[in-house]
């Protein structure tokens, strides 16, 4: 009995989003290995991925469209890596989070697909290739924007690959990133251009729009990640960041002039704010200092036993006998003729007077 219950306990302890995210890509993905199988390849293109040519018929593909793998590579990868990225970052974000994240990362990037594909096709008037040529499924979007939060949440782990490879976390979306810019320039724009398009969509939502639930800075909602590490030239190479810092701040003053970005303070581009409260990274940096000040607390508290045992010892081996009648065989000189006690104040001040050399007796 308990081996039969072991798979739903396992599926009631994931998320419900995740759950239900999951299970939307295993039915889609074979739904359309189905009509493929049927012969109905073309229609089940045109109704359940982004067609450029026919996605102004069927705008809802430009969300269902990442529930569909249409090769086993793609499904398996899918189901190795997303389920349990999104499981991590629901407990850690919440549901309503999750699901914004999902549905940004996904529908923007095929709106930006569309239109670039587009833009192909009025510059080459090739419509057989850049409108109906192409087909922008699967989850490849949604993968590199995972990347770039673990990248904003934990960038110094480090993941094993094919059990062979290992890798920091902040260095895994530039090398997806960098693998999707080659095949590009090969010839394989569909899909893997929708990577570029991913990291970018991923990289702005967590940086201005997401909200910091539960954080709040003089009554004010916070909104994205403005840490110095999470900005957009810290993704680049040295010699790209000035163009870049230009480029960014053109784009930044314009959005912030339509009002297009919520307002957390000013840009790190424009050098002018420091990080966000209530971001991941900042608890994780408020967790560091805490503990990096009771460690020092711990050992300032178990030296300081040996440090007041060297203070006591030291005043006293400077401090003068308390009695300077006595003599070095350590029997005490008897007293003055007048029964008065010495002047002590006139024997310290003898004392502090240096030895007088007595004369040679021969």
């Amino acid at each position: 009995m308990a081996v039969l219950s072991s798979p739903l306990v396992l599926i009631q302890s994931i998320p419900p989003v995740t759950r239900v995210f999951t299970a939307a890509t295993i039915l889609s993905s074979a739904l359309y290995a189905y009509l493929c199988w049927k012969g109905l390849a073309s229609e089940a293109a045109s109704y359940m991925t982004v067609v450029p040519g026919s996605a102004l018929y069927a705008p809802w593909t430009l969300l269902t469209s990442a529930f569909v793998e249409t090769t086993i590579f793609e499904f398996i990868a899918t189901l190795i890596f997303v389920p349990a990225a999104l499981k991590y970052l629901e407990r850690l974000w919440g549901s309503v989070e999750t699901i914004k994240f999902i549905v940004v990362s996904i529908v923007a990037s095929n709106i930006i697909a569309f239109g670039f594909n587009w833009i192909e096709f009025i510059a080459t008037r090739n419509a057989d290739l850049f409108l109906y040529g192409m087909q922008y499924h699967g989850q490849m979007a949604l993968q590199i924007a995972l990347l770039v939060a673990f990248t904003q949440l934990i960038p110094e782990h480090q993941v094993q690959l094919f059990g062979v490879i290992k890798a920091r976390v902040k260095s895994l979306p530039m090398a997806y990133l960098t693998l999707s810019t080659v095949l590009c320039f090969v010839g394989f724009q569909c899909p893997w251009i929708i990577i570029q398009f991913g990291w970018f969509v991923g990289w702005i939502y967590l940086r201005f729009y997401k909200k910091n639930p539960g954080e709040s800075v003089g009554g004010t909602d916070t909104y994205g990640d403005r840490s110095e590490t999470f900005s957009l030239i810290s993704w680049f190479p040295p010699f790209m960041h000035y163009p870049l810092t230009l480029l960014g701040n053109f784009v930044y003053s314009l959005a912030t002039r339509f009002h297009l970005i919520p307002s957390s303070g000013a840009d790190v581009e424009l050098g002018g704010y420091g990080q966000v409260p209530g971001t991941a990274r900042a608890e994780a940096e408020r967790r560091r200092a805490m503990a990096l000040k009771a460690l020092d607390q711990r050992l300032a508290n178990s030296s300081s036993p040996v440090g007041s045992q060297s203070t006591n010892t030291a005043p006293s081996q400077a401090r003068p006998p308390p009695t300077l009648a006595r003599t070095d065989s350590g029997v005490a000189s008897p007293p003055p003729p007048n029964g008065r006690a010495p002047d002590r104040s006139k024997s310290t001040s003898e004392s502090d007077e240096p030895p007088k050399s007595k004369p040679d007796i021969r």
